[in-house]
């Protein structure tokens, strides 16, 4: 599974495929600190444990935080999560909301979440923005968003 999430870094590596085969130098110390790099973030996401397991047959939760790790492996500053929540339990969603918040805070990225699950949207968002068949009808702080009447027709239904 460290593999997989090293797949993150590899724009980063500067050892092609001929240099990595004939073990030319600076491959050998570059490898190590890639792996360095991707063990410290298992470690922050709790897969450290499963680093030297195959990912296939692994649970779905953990599968998306190896998704996770590879995206971190790449260093960025911003995030893009298309529905990061969809297919996890409650309890799964509230971990993953907790973690990207803290890896929104600790690592200074921005994070632009694309989520159906508003209790997961109204928790990590500073602002949101909310599309109704692609267009927008509301933008703001979640607090003012979540009661806004367009948003409420749109995804509770209201009283016509």
């Amino acid at each position: 599974m460290r593999d997989n999430v090293l797949l993150g870094a590899h724009h980063r590596a500067r050892a092609g495929l001929v240099t990595s085969a004939l073990s030319l130098p600076g491959v050998h110390a570059e490898e190590r600190a890639l792996r360095s790099e991707a063990d410290e973030i298992l470690e922050r996401l709790d897969l450290a444990p499963l680093a030297r397991r195959p990912a296939a047959g692994l649970p779905y939760g953990t599968l998306k935080r190896i998704e996770l790790a590879r995206a971190l492996c790449q260093r960025p500053r911003l995030l893009m999560l298309d529905e990061p929540a969809s297919g996890l339990t409650h309890a799964e969603v509230d971990e993953l909301a907790d973690l990207i918040v803290g890896l929104r805070d600790d690592l200074g990225l921005t994070v632009l979440l694309v989520e159906h699950h508003m209790g997961m949207v109204m928790r990590i968002s500073e602002r949101v923005v909310v599309l109704d068949f692609g267009r927008k009808i509301a933008e703001g702080p979640p607090s003012e968003v979540q009661r806004d009447e367009a948003v409420i027709q749109a995804y509770l239904g209201g009283d016509e």
